[in-house]
């Protein structure tokens, strides 16, 4: 007796908790783009998978930033759902994660590297005017 139609969504749900929003088509990535361009927030784009061990042990971790950070918008892209797109950015391992600001790249990090991870965000986030910390 297998469920599993239903559980399809379940390896997403440890993925996009805090303020994390999963990105599972190329019109809510330029959705959420646009919002950041209006809102003048930085995008932090997370290409992930669900089999990677390193992006499921940074979850975690990036979720909290997240929450930790409402000054940034938090993505998180499934690369084995949105492949092609992944491909446009040229995603070699995950978890890669791009800095943007209207849609340009800021900055860029690969691999699950929580301390490197941090220092970027902090970086980006001090880098901002005090009105939209």
């Amino acid at each position: 007796m297998s469920n599993n139609d239903a559980d399809d969504d379940e390896p997403h749900l440890e993925f996009a908790g805090g303020n994390v929003h999963l990105i599972t088509t190329k019109e809510r990535w330029d959705q959420k783009l646009s919002e950041a361009r209006r809102d003048d927030k930085i995008v932090l784009a997370n290409f992930s998978a669900t089999w990677c061990g390193p992006c499921r042990q940074i979850a975690p971790f990036y979720n909290e930033l997240s929450e930790s950070y409402p000054s940034l918008m938090f993505l998180l892209i499934d690369v084995d759902e949105l492949s092609d797109f992944s491909a446009s950015w040229a995603i070699k391992a995950t978890p890669t994660f791009f800095f943007l600001r209207d849609g340009q790249q800021l900055d860029k990090l690969v691999g699950a590297n929580k301390p490197e991870l941090q220092k970027k965000i902090t970086a980006i986030a001090d880098s901002l005017p005090p009105s939209d910390k």
